[in-house]
């Protein structure tokens, strides 16, 4: 066979095998198209449109007096079905529309805006998303009056999609305790803790894909979302404020690494305060919860001292505060290590009493091992009935567990006992310290503490939180008089006397432990100071931890103790209870109206129609107004919100002033506490594009 025809018959079954695979391809064609056509018509509808969640409106956090502590405000991005609009009514607004974004957008031209809307419109595109800048409720208003738009979304296209936006009225303020919780659902504090009261129940709705992302498809099958449930704290703004900046302070003063101070009620176990700063390049910022988690776990030093002689105590009763030890020059060795007093030369021979008020590391040592060296289980058995080797159960997450040695571990060693009776080689976090002094103050009554009293939906309470006891009693009323006497005397004669108040008085203990670093102490040192106060009649205990102080000074009680103080005085001066003022009689009028000024005309009506006052409206255009109380009746008068003006907000609660204030595009800050807008520093209908900022005072 020659070459020529070799060829003329490879060419012929290439042709031959491309025919045979175009008539296969033909044919699958037609298989998809008409026999099967119905089946794959199916699955794309079915992937075409699908559910996707609507999301819920997130719960509100409030103070002890029902100040907003965190709030979500709503927000918008729109987004446009070009295709929806009728010919005529798309003709004859789109020039104007165009106009209106760019202005309003200010990022585009007129011409940009036209050409997008009119080739999605031409492509039978059935969703754009117009801008990404997100709009607040007013300029939302003021965009369903545009051409086109003000038909609305099922015959203009109009898509105005909601976003909320976590705002906190009172800035950084506890900013730790109210955490965050993010997209992952990951988070830290109260938003975290409570998420699923908070978050509510998504809802439900059919949605589209279609070039560019998915539009709603709004069928009536939607479910709507339940809206979050709102939490009230324990936390008091005010001492909270305090707190941190007593803290800041001493913490900017010593260059620390961080610290903590956690202020709670006695009875109640509720927190009133509490704040935690750690130090970055920028200062100190709420950065971890030390007062709860596991970072803010360390040894407690001299403050753990009060627990080693609360054991005494229970193990040898007939010790009495004035028994004496001595103490030697200040050295005293013990197996192959040395302990030492913070008095260079020692302190000689003092009493019970003295060796608590002057912190003697080896007074407590050697009380420790007369009265335990032959049972040492017996010292950590009484740690455990005082309750310090169990978790509290705290309402946040992430508490911390004490670390808290046995005999049987390993890691007992020769020197264990006397060196965790002086606050080593044992953890706690600070509010575990704390639960404990404040059992003291509570005539042995240990409890939990507490930050959350109440989760609620609106004004309804759906569940109440209350401490409970965790011990009922953790030593007998005889160790508890000689503790009680040994903490007055710290403050009285002992190493916190710089704090004494003329004014009360104060029982406590100040702490300073070395800190370990690469295995060995090091002389850097984590200061505290715990105690409570008044010492005669305690209604507040308070822990304050400076970790790693720089400088000369840098004991407890030159450290830690004067914040305690700072918010001691603050504390007892804004407490009548406290100073047991004279009530004055109060004769009540024989008819009471609410004390309502202004707000919303939609809640004031319904409110007064199920409360069944009688309320006469002036006006049923405008959303907000003022009320007016006549005898046995009020008026509502029109407060109008006008664009580009600052709006009148007096009388209106917190959460309704940051809601027509935000969307003005106006920076609020808020100072005092109440539940309404006392005044407002920009006067109504002043021109907002000559100011960005106003500030708001609540009574």
């Amino acid at each position: 066979m020659n070459i020529k025809k070799s060829i003329v018959i490879r060419v012929r079954l290439a042709y031959l095998v491309i025919c045979v695979f175009a008539c296969a391809i033909v044919y699958k064609i037609c298989m998809i198209q008409f026999v099967d056509g119905e089946k794959w018509k199916a699955i794309s509808n079915e992937r075409r449109i699908f559910y996707k969640p609507v999301f819920a409106t997130r719960g509100n956090i409030y103070s002890d007096n029902e100040s907003i502590l965190a709030t979500s405000l709503p927000f918008y991005r729109v987004a446009f079905d070009p295709t929806i609009a009728e010919t005529k009514a798309f003709n004859s607004g789109i020039d104007s529309l165009a106009m209106l974004l760019s202005r309003f957008y200010g990022d585009r031209s007129e011409d940009y805006y036209r050409r997008k809307i009119k080739n999605a419109r031409l492509a039978g595109r059935q969703y754009i998303r117009l801008n990404s800048r997100q709009i607040n409720y007013q300029d939302k208003k003021r965009m369903s009056g545009w051409p086109i738009f003000r038909e609305g979304k099922n015959k203009g296209g109009v898509i105005f999609e909601k976003v909320e936006k976590r705002f906190k009225p009172f800035g950084l303020l506890a900013e730790r305790t109210i955490g965050f919780i993010n997209e992952d659902k990951n988070g830290a504090g109260l938003e975290y803790s409570f998420n699923n009261n908070l978050s509510g129940t998504d809802g439900e709705a059919l949605f589209e894909r279609i070039a560019g992302g998915s539009k709603p498809i709004y069928d009536g099958t939607e479910i709507e979302p339940q809206n979050g449930l709102d939490i009230k704290t324990t936390i008091d703004i005010n001492l909270q404020d305090v707190a941190e900046n007593a803290l800041y302070k001493a913490l900017e003063k010593t260059d620390a690494a961080y610290g903590t101070v956690i202020l709670m009620e006695v009875k109640t176990g509720e927190i009133k305060a509490m704040a935690n700063l750690g130090k970055t390049k920028g200062g100190y910022i709420e950065d971890y919860n030390y007062a709860v988690g596991a970072q803010g776990r360390t040894e407690p030093g001299s403050t753990f001292k009060l627990a080693s002689m609360m054991a005494l105590f229970e193990q040898s009763p007939g010790v009495n505060l004035t028994d004496t030890i001595d103490t030697g020059n200040g050295r005293y060795k013990i197996k192959n290590t040395y302990m030492t007093d913070a008095k260079h030369g020692g302190y000689g021979k003092i009493t019970v009493q003295e060796v608590f008020e002057k912190s003697s590391n080896i007074g407590i040592a050697k009380l420790m091992e007369a009265h335990f060296s032959n049972n040492q289980q017996a010292f950590v058995d009484y740690l455990d009935k005082f309750g310090l080797g169990n978790t509290l159960g705290f309402q946040m997450e992430g508490e911390a567990r004490p670390f808290i040695k046995s005999p049987q571990d390993r890691a007992w060693y020769g020197t264990t006992l006397t060196s965790m009776s002086i606050g080593y080689e044992t953890k706690l976090s600070p509010l575990q310290t704390l639960a404990y002094y404040n059992a003291v103050a509570n005539n042995g009554k240990k409890i939990q503490p507490i930050i959350v009293k109440e989760i609620r939906k609106s004004d309804k309470v759906i569940q109440s939180f209350k401490t409970r006891t965790l011990v009922e009693k953790v030593c007998s009323d005889e160790t508890l008089k000689k503790v009680k006497t040994m903490l007055e005397g710290v403050v009285e004669h002992g190493t916190a006397r710089s704090i004494r108040s003329a004014e009360y008085k104060i029982a406590g203990k100040t702490g300073t432990a070395r800190k370990v670093k690469d295995g060995k102490y090091v002389r850097e040192y984590s200061t505290s100071f715990a105690g409570y106060f008044p010492a005669d009649n305690p209604k507040y205990s308070c822990i304050v931890i400076i970790d790693s102080p720089q400088g000369v000074n840098v004991y407890g009680s030159d450290v830690a103790a004067p914040v305690f103080k700072e918010l001691a005085d603050k504390a007892y001066a804004r407490d009548l209870e406290m100073h047991k003022p004279l009530h004055a009689r109060v004769t009540p009028e024989k008819y009471t109206l609410p004390q309502v000024t202004a707000g919303s005309l939609d809640d004031l009506s319904t409110i007064c129609n199920r409360l069944g006052i009688s309320s006469h409206p002036k006006t049923n255009d405008e959303e907000w107004v003022k009320v007016k109380t006549n005898a046995r009746s009020l008026d509502f008068v029109p407060n109008p919100v006008m664009e580009g003006k600052v709006p009148d907000v007096t009388g209106l609660t917190l959460r309704d002033a940051l809601f027509i204030l935000g969307n003005q595009q106006l920076k609020v800050n808020v100072q005092g506490v109440g539940k309404r807008v006392q005044k407002q520093s920009l006067e109504a209908g002043t021109q907002i594009n000559k100011v960005k900022q106003i500030t708001i005072v609540l009574s």
